[in-house]
């Protein structure tokens, strides 16, 4: 199984997270305890609802780019900022059918598109992280390789799986936000079905790996889109939290173009924006190599 993103890139990059606009994305009750619906649910397993969520966070299109800029807001409303640029790139199952221009090769090559993957992330504002780069490769079998290139050190450093619970250049989302959380790593419970949404709770197979006991995600039923993502500790009490603000569809995709990570114990929160999204650009695979870390791809980037 693959990598879902409490957030869906995003995803940015989830998340990683990219799509004429439909306006802002609706989003569930704030109350821990959402209104429920006698709605009868479609027949879904709760394995099917996780793909389908995983594959709209992380894998429409069989890549992508966006322009993201972010504004970082502390517990006393000072602000600080960041603006980067993400690709990704599904690794194909189906070369053939990638390279294919017929529409509904593409498309079923673009739903067989949920395996590894992987991201770059060229950063351009402010001036202290200019040029910096973070680059994964998710895995499906072992723990997703990352990279962080530091330009001020001329610096390749290794990011360890220890470290991707730790916040992603000094905003409210964590490295695995960012690259997305494998499903794997989580017991995913269908707790509740509400007119609009299916809700999961996600519990951690090894919670010494994390800092949550558990979290919630409210799906939108009919797009599959994570509108909600609470995190809740061992007293049930809901201390983090993602939202969706807007959603647009852009070539076909629906897709997030602005959430927002809030720390509800300090009301600090990171909020992103992303533009200039596109999908299916045929991004090259040598782009996500440690040789493009020292030399990005200026013209994918601009």
């Amino acid at each position: 199984m693959n990598s879902i993103h409490a957030m869906p890139i995003a995803a940015l990059l989830t998340i990683l997270l990219w799509m004429v606009s439909v306006g802002t994305a609706e989003t569930p009750p704030t109350s821990t305890q959402p209104a429920t619906s006698t709605a009868v649910a479609e027949k879904l397993t709760v394995d099917q609802i996780v793909d389908r969520t995983n594959h709209v966070s992380y894998y429409q299109g069989r890549d992508g780019k966006a322009n993201v800029s972010m504004k970082i807001v502390d517990s006393q409303s000072r602000e600080r900022s960041r603006e980067f640029s993400i690709l990704r790139r599904d690794v194909p199952k189906d070369e053939q059918a990638e390279a294919s221009e017929d529409a509904n090769v593409a498309q079923a090559a673009d739903q067989a598109n949920t395996g590894e993957q992987k991201l770059y992330v060229f950063f351009r504002r402010p001036p202290d992280v200019n040029k910096m780069v973070f680059m994964v490769h998710k895995h499906l079998d072992r723990a997703d390789d990352r990279w962080l290139y530091l330009p001020a050190l001329d610096l390749v450093k290794r990011i360890s799986a220890a470290d991707k619970r730790t916040s992603f250049v000094g905003s409210h989302f964590l490295y695995e936000d960012v690259s997305g959380r494998n499903v794997n790593d989580d017991k995913h419970e269908l707790v509740e079905v509400t007119d609009t949404y299916y809700v999961l709770k996600n519990t951690p197979k090894d919670p010494k790996l994390v800092e949550f006991a558990y979290y919630k995600m409210w799906i939108h039923r009919q797009t599959f889109l994570v509108v909600q993502t609470s995190y809740y500790d061992e007293n049930d009490k809901e201390y983090r939290r993602y939202k969706a603000l807007n959603v647009q569809n852009i070539q076909g995709y629906r897709t997030v173009t602005k959430s927002e990570m809030r720390d509800l114990t300090d009301n600090s929160h990171t909020v992103m924006e992303y533009a200039d999204v596109k999908y299916n650009l045929g991004l090259s695979d040598d782009f996500f190599t440690e040789r493009y870390l020292k030399r990005p791809p200026m013209e994918k980037l601009q």
